[in-house]
């Protein structure tokens, strides 16, 4: 049966922890010089409507260093751009690839393409999720703390789809997030009513950045005003002015704590250079790790590696 990642609802713990180890594995074989091609006469399409580095790059290299090839489309090379109904593109793609990243506006873009598509659907980024990235920055705590077990990240400014899915791993893996978000800003209630639901994690609204921070393993940002948001970015940045990832709030956590972002950073705005490049950032490991949670997801997907489905 074919499997998509369309959030990391679509996970369980116990996959989400095998995908974890699966990239520590891979990483290390790759720098070994003996990865296993398990790509080897696949073929992903990459539909890009949104632009990306990161996003883009990891794919293709992953796609690449398993042996596989990739075909990148940005919406003017489709014919989604000429209104082809989703359901019609997903038909006819999975006749000649193997699996489709995309990456868009809408998560209901992605879920119709995933239910039309025999083929699997990753999420490379919507306006709701972006699990991708947090399954990377999962497998960087990892590394840096040793464990996910007692974990706490603190999340600082928008509530945007990072935190959305930052907020659904917490709930999937039992750990603690905290959040400080403007009150114009908040998550979206129905993800925080169904992270509640799942009874495993613990969610919490934080009356202030320093509050949030406080007892926090990781004190993670993004850019205040996403792609889309352009014209938004004037007032927000006045409004996000004191969630600030500075030296003051640093201070104000524990000393053990990294520093996450998700990238690209407008440095002076949401973090300052100080902290971007001071010795508890853990930035540019963290956008390295995205190639090797690629690499595990895509071995996952699209070849004999799979992780046995869980119960938790």
């Amino acid at each position: 049966m074919k499997r998509d990642l369309l959030s990391i609802r679509d996970l369980s713990a116990d996959e989400i922890v095998a995908l974890i180890s699966r990239a520590e594995t891979m990483k290390r074989e790759l720098a070994e010089g003996n990865l296993r091609q398990s790509l080897r006469n696949k073929v992903v399409a990459l539909i890009f409507v949104k632009p990306s580095t990161r996003t883009r790059v990891s794919f293709e290299a992953a796609i690449y260093r398993l042996g596989g090839h990739s075909i990148f489309m940005s919406a003017r090379d489709t014919q989604i751009s000429r209104q082809e109904p989703l359901a019609d593109t997903a038909r006819v793609l999975a006749r000649y690839v193997d699996a489709i990243v995309i990456r868009t506006f809408a998560q209901e873009d992605v879920t119709e393409l995933a239910r039309y598509a025999s083929i699997p659907v990753i999420n490379g980024l919507t306006d709701r999720y972006h699990p991708c990235q947090v399954l990377g920055d999962l497998l960087t705590i990892k590394e840096k703390r040793g464990t996910l077990e007692n974990l706490h990240v603190a999340w600082i400014g928008d509530g945007n789809n990072v935190a959305h899915s930052w907020i659904n791993a917490a709930a999937r893996l039992g750990f603690t997030v905290s959040l400080a978000c403007p009150s114009q800003y908040l998550p979206d209630r129905e993800i925080l009513e169904w992270a509640e639901y799942q009874g495993k994690g613990k969610v919490i609204m934080a009356a202030s950045p320093k509050e949030a921070v406080a007892s926090a393993d990781a004190l993670y940002t993004d850019v205040w005003a996403s792609m889309g948001q352009e014209e938004e970015a004037d007032a927000r940045r006045s409004i996000f002015r004191p969630f600030q990832v500075n030296e003051g709030l640093l201070s104000a956590a524990p000393a053990h704590a990294i520093v996450l972002h998700c990238l690209p950073a407008h440095r002076g705005e949401e973090i300052t250079n100080a902290v971007m490049e001071g010795p508890q950032s853990a930035i540019f490991d963290q956008a390295e790790n995205r190639l090797h949670i690629q690499m595990a997801l895509l071995d996952w997907l699209l070849s004999d590696n799979a992780p046995k489905r869980g119960g938790k």
